[in-house]
């Protein structure tokens, strides 16, 4: 498929079969987000992969927004790793894991894995559960697996602003 496509085709999956995430296609997925760009290339990304049973129900403390699907990464970065922007103090972190994930996202619709992307979660909550270290930062949790035969894109999936709206010209 090429990436016009694959951008296009690509949607929040919230109904997930009970199939789950083989070994080979969560290393797939995992090594796209491994290839992604960062800052520098200082790799701050750090990726928990959560399948088991206990930790998926620990994910329900930390948010709603689970669609009982079989495989979680949370997306996160180390702080200290970050490269900082001179000029104001901007972290590169929330970048960096934000391009990771969207890399792992776009790999797993390549392969048939469905995704979406929860913000919708408690830190804290997610921070102690998973025992992070205060220097690691979650970002985003990336809830995957095998879309249901019902499953089809949200109402709003295809609705885009013109171009002109959100692309000033010099």
């Amino acid at each position: 498929m090429d990436f016009s496509n694959l951008a296009k085709e690509r949607y929040s999956v919230r109904s997930f079969s009970d199939e789950k995430v083989s070994d080979t296609d969560l290393s797939v997925i995992l090594e796209a987000g491994n290839l992604a760009p960062t800052a520098c290339n200082r790799q701050p990304q750090r990726i928990i992969a959560v399948r088991s049973e206990e930790g998926l129900k620990k994910l329900k403390n930390c948010t709603d927004y689970t669609f009982d699907a079989p495989l979680a990464l949370i997306v996160c970065y180390e702080a200290d790793k970050c490269w900082v922007r001179p000029f104001d103090g901007k972290s590169s972190g929330d970048i960096d894991a934000s391009i990771v994930a969207t890399h792992m996202m776009l790999q797993a619709k390549e392969i048939g894995i469905g995704s979406t992307w929860v913000m919708y979660f408690k830190p804290d909550v997610l921070k102690k559960d998973f025992r992070l270290d205060e220097n690691v930062v979650p970002v985003a949790i990336l809830m995957m697996g095998h879309p249901s035969e019902n499953c089809v894109p949200s109402h709003n999936h295809g609705k885009r602003k013109k171009i002109e709206e959100t692309v000033i010209s010099d």
